[in-house]
């Protein structure tokens, strides 16, 4: 039995399937393409994304939900009586946390969760949300339990260009130049609420992301095996993500192995053949 109504901003990037196994009912940010305003998986895809940034040389502009939307959305959920547990990307990345907030406030009985995370990692906290839900936990309890959880989500990817970077001004044109010409693959790893660098993989996309893959999840000790997102960006075949996921059964026995595409917010940062294994590590004993 479900007690509470369990949204989140697009940027978790699970699947539609997913979404309505849950029952979770994201949100979605705007993307502005040129002088459309647009929404994230709504009326616009990546492979739109990636085509307007290769023509223009430029992103599309992201922009947080607003105060206003957040309080139509939340004031319809409400209207159940149920109470609303909202899933937001990092306060460090967004301002839909802080809006979430100041909506939440305004219209009562709506508790904002900073995931302090993106992408999937997000989308983990939604999962456990209604899994704890349905156990019969109190609102209060699963909002403790979300705050506690996402302090050991795990969360990475590797990319496979910095021009997307670049154009979005997270790194210099000389950093990305060095990086094409080396042929580096840095791994990203979101950490305090923001992103930092971790290693840097070399080779082609394939062998980046079996390395990468690799020295995420060997010989670890600390995985929580409930479930493991493969989440990627577009170009990625489909019989190569097969291959990956293979590569994480044969590393950990992960009980649901996830694969989910990035969405437009996520991947117009992170570019094309992007990909992250995303996943909790185990409560210290």
């Amino acid at each position: 039995m479900k007690n509470l109504i369990i949204t989140c901003d697009s940027t978790c990037d699970l699947t539609p399937e997913l979404y309505e196994r849950y029952e979770i009912h994201p949100v979605a940010l705007a993307i502005n393409l040129g002088d459309q305003l647009l929404h994230d998986q709504v009326d616009v895809t990546v492979p739109e994304l990636f085509a307007y940034a290769d023509a223009h040389k430029q992103l599309p502009k992201t922009a947080a939900i607003s105060v206003g939307e957040y309080m139509e959305i939340f004031k319809k959920y409400r209207k159940t009586g149920m109470p609303v547990i909202h899933i937001n990307i990092s306060s460090n990345l967004s301002a839909c946390y802080q809006n979430a907030s100041i909506a939440a406030k305004e219209v009562g009985g709506v508790y904002p969760i900073d995931s302090m995370n993106l992408s999937s990692g997000s989308g983990h906290l939604a999962i456990l949300a209604r899994e704890l839900d349905e156990q019969g936990m109190a609102v209060e309890d699963i909002v403790a339990a979300l705050n506690e959880a996402k302090e050991r989500l795990d969360v990475s990817f590797v990319i496979q260009t910095l021009e997307y970077l670049k154009m979005g001004g997270r790194c210099s044109s000389v950093a990305a130049l060095g990086a094409n010409l080396l042929k580096l693959r840095p791994e990203i790893i979101v950490a305090d609420g923001g992103m930092k660098v971790g290693r840097k993989y070399r080779g082609d996309m394939k062998k980046s992301i079996t390395d990468y893959i690799r020295g995420r999840l060997e010989g670890r000790q600390d995985l929580q095996l409930n479930r493991i997102f493969i989440t990627y960006s577009h170009g990625i075949p489909d019989e190569t993500i097969e291959e990956f996921k293979e590569l994480v059964r044969s590393l950990a026995p992960f009980a649901e192995i996830l694969t989910t595409h990035a969405g437009c917010t996520i991947a117009s940062h992170c570019g094309p053949q992007c990909l992250g294994v995303l996943f909790f590590r185990k409560k210290a004993e």
